[in-house]
């Protein structure tokens, strides 16, 4: 049995925590005056550190209370919240990402530099810590009313097992003032019925400070949820009173009560005055259940998971062409029952592995905030559809792209503030991200308001680097493809977000690697709009099974349109032209026999498989359909990496292997075909 790292299980907690403070503090950053802001982002910042102090990373958590307290001062009303604290403690946060990944690293200075740009932004001085001894003016300031608090808090029975020490919690509260503390230990069982990493003791403590309630609250703020807690006001008299008695009625020590229990009829009833809210004083049965709910598995096992049901499909297809080809009934419903039971274990496991576009989404905020005050531009990032699911290896190979996609928008297509004003537009300029489901494929679309692209610098450019020949006809898309070519920018001098020509051309080798297409529209002076085609999963497909002379091939499902019969006579009528009239439109087709050199004579009864990415279209000419055919995709060999017109292999009930044809290079293929035919013509 394995047992998980703490400091890897601690990572992968700041990592979810960082995310929290980021998205606080950009939500911050249009609403300065939004108190729950603040404290959101306070309490983020204040886990952190405690998180780090308790795992060892020392430098995370005395770098993270300084912008712990900065945060501290704006919730209290001593400091107002600015976009340059925001972004100075956005700053801040990239460099607790590095003291997680690589706490023993040297980072040099730049921890100090950011707290010097931290100490700036709340105007040039920090809160004076407890222990620091005040000045004598503030000495000289007559004492606050000092109130006195019984409060009376038990914890979850899991606390210490998850890593909260409720003595930590006691010292919060002895640094508030004057306190007195008694265990109730009634709860704690028999020797032999203990559990040792079980807490069973609960806390009565009596508090004189001249803070006032919020300063209690802050002490639990991080495990109300799971305790049950009551804070009781009381006057100076009973409070003298109550920590009287307690003292003499002070318990045994923890090890002497463990083997006698203090009868129930000694514990003092606990009424709360003021209720803590219902969901805070839930059962800790009720909480574990909660806590349950979600469990943590990495994504090896996932994908292990995954190869394991891809072979249980292959071998219960194996078992199903056995089973049709028997005539024991019996064999023929198992057989039926393991396809069901398969197919059930499948679907299962592709929404184990689909995850919602949201968490892509999310990463861009910062990009676009950092982005905007870079360039001086006013730019509102808006995003549709993040609810969207994709698998999770396709989240996160389309990251980079994306990043390359929004980056180019912003310097290329946003105009800034004066043009835009100048050409009748507003101030700021919007980039959308918006996804959606179409059939088996998920459409991600980045698009801008701006300038468009200019065609006469795309083609200038084109011919220059000998793209294209000088005046060579081109369609508007063909055109607009050319910004994907290796070194192609039309950016008049490099800079730290373009010029280079490399981002668009890593977008198109990872989207052709995702088996996806991508579609370009844009309007002069209106913007642009790029979207991405790509497959739902690549792990398990719906496809299409045809044979092509004797070989077998599997066109995925999700881009076949409809299938049409092409006669003997048809195909020889056709030849020399290859187009077929479907519904008063000319449809190119392309003839699998010749594109692979089979050798043998065609069928007399073919079949054309209409195939199409976005809005291109493209028949392919086959000998016979098979039927549907769930695909397990396999990897091809090295060998063949660069046979362009396969994305993938799969294993047939019989054991043969069948190759999945890539769609997106047959369209390209047949519209290509199209275009020299029309030329010759």
């Amino acid at each position: 049995m394995s047992t998980l790292d703490p400091v890897a299980v601690f990572r992968t907690e700041a990592a979810e925590c960082l995310e929290a403070i980021e998205a606080g503090l950009l939500d911050l950053t249009h609403q300065l005056d939004n108190k729950d802001l603040v404290d959101a982002v306070f309490r983020g910042l204040h886990t952190l550190k405690g998180s780090g102090a308790m795992f060892g990373f020392e430098a995370l958590a005395a770098f993270t209370h300084h912008c712990e307290t900065a945060f501290d001062r704006v919730r209290k009303g001593e400091v107002a919240a600015t976009s340059e604290l925001v972004a100075a403690v956005l700053a801040a946060q990239d460099h607790m990402r590095a003291l997680v990944d690589q706490p023993d690293a040297d980072h040099g200075d730049i921890g100090h530099k950011l707290l010097a740009q931290l100490q700036a932004a709340v105007g040039g001085k920090e809160a004076v810590p407890a222990a620091v001894p005040a000045p004598a003016a503030v000495r000289e300031t007559p004492a606050k009313k000092k109130n006195s608090w019984r409060i009376r808090f038990s914890l979850p029975a899991n606390s210490m097992a998850n890593g909260t020490n409720p003595l930590g919690l006691l010292d919060e509260l002895r640094d508030l003032g004057e306190c007195t503390v008694r265990a109730n230990t009634s709860a704690i069982p028999a020797l032999d019925e203990l559990t040792p990493t079980d807490l069973h003791i609960s806390w009565d403590v009596t508090l004189t400070s001249e803070q006032d309630r919020s300063a209690i609250d802050d002490v639990f703020i991080f495990v109300l949820d799971d305790m049950e807690l009551s804070v009781e006001e009381i006057d100076g008299p009973t409070a003298a009173a109550v920590a009287s008695a307690d003292e003499k009625a002070a318990p045994a020590p923890v090890a002497a009560a463990s083997a006698a229990p203090v009868p129930p009829a000694a514990v003092p009833e606990f009424r709360p005055v003021e209720a803590v809210p219902a969901k805070r004083e839930a059962p800790a049965a009720v909480s574990q259940a909660k806590a349950a709910e979600n469990v943590r598995v990495p994504a090896e096992r996932l994908d292990e998971l995954m190869d394991r049901v891809g072979e249980l499909v292959i071998a219960q297809s194996r078992l199903s062409q056995l089973a049709s080809a028997s005539t024991d009934i019996a064999l023929r419903s198992v057989s039926e029952e393991i396809e069901r039971l398969s197919g059930e274990l499948r679907d299962t496991m592709m929404v184990l592995r689909m995850v919602p576009v949201a968490t892509l989404f999310s990463r861009f905020r910062r990009l676009v905030h950092d982005l905007a005050r870079e360039t001086g531009k006013v730019i509102e990032l808006v995003t549709e559809g993040e609810s969207t699911e994709v698998d999770k290896t396709v989240i996160e190979r389309l990251a980079d792209p994306l990043v390359h996609l929004v980056r180019n928008s912003i310097d290329h297509g946003l105009e800034t503030p004066a043009d835009r004003l100048a050409s009748g537009k507003i101030e700021a300029g919007t980039v959308t991200l918006s996804a959606r489901q179409a059939g088996g494929e998920v459409i991600i679309s980045i698009k801008d308001d701006g300038r468009g692209i200019n065609r006469e610098r795309v083609r200038a450019k084109a011919e220059s680097s000998g793209l294209i020949q000088p005046g060579q006809p081109l369609s508007d898309s063909e055109l607009l493809q050319l910004i994907f070519a290796p070194g192609f920018s039309t950016a008049a001098a490099i800079t730290n977000l373009s010029g280079r020509g490399v981002g668009m051309d890593v977008v198109k080798k990872t989207v052709e690697a995702l088996r996806g297409a991508i579609d370009i529209v844009s309007l002069p002076g209106q913007g642009s709009e790029v979207s991405l085609r790509i497959p739902l999963t690549l792990a398990i497909i719906d496809g299409l099974l045809v044979r092509v002379g004797s070989g077998r091939y599997v066109i995925p499902l999700s881009a076949v349109e409809e299938c049409l019969e092409l006669s003997l006579e048809e195909d020889l009528r056709s030849r020399g032209r290859s187009f077929i009239s479907l519904r008063d439109s000319l449809v190119p087709f392309l003839r699998l026999r010749d594109l692979f050199r089979t050798g043998t004579k065609p069928d007399v009864h073919q079949k054309v498989v209409v195939i199409s990415t976005g809005t291109e279209r493209v028949g392919l000419v086959v000998d016979q359909i098979i039927g549907d055919h769930q695909t397990v995709i396999k990897s091809m060999s090295k060998l063949h990496n660069n046979v362009a017109t396969f994305s993938g292999a799969t294993i047939l009930g019989d054991g043969s292997v069948a190759l999945i044809l890539d769609v997106g290079h047959l369209v390209a293929a047949g519209q290509q075909q199209e275009a020299q035919l029309r030329v010759a013509g």
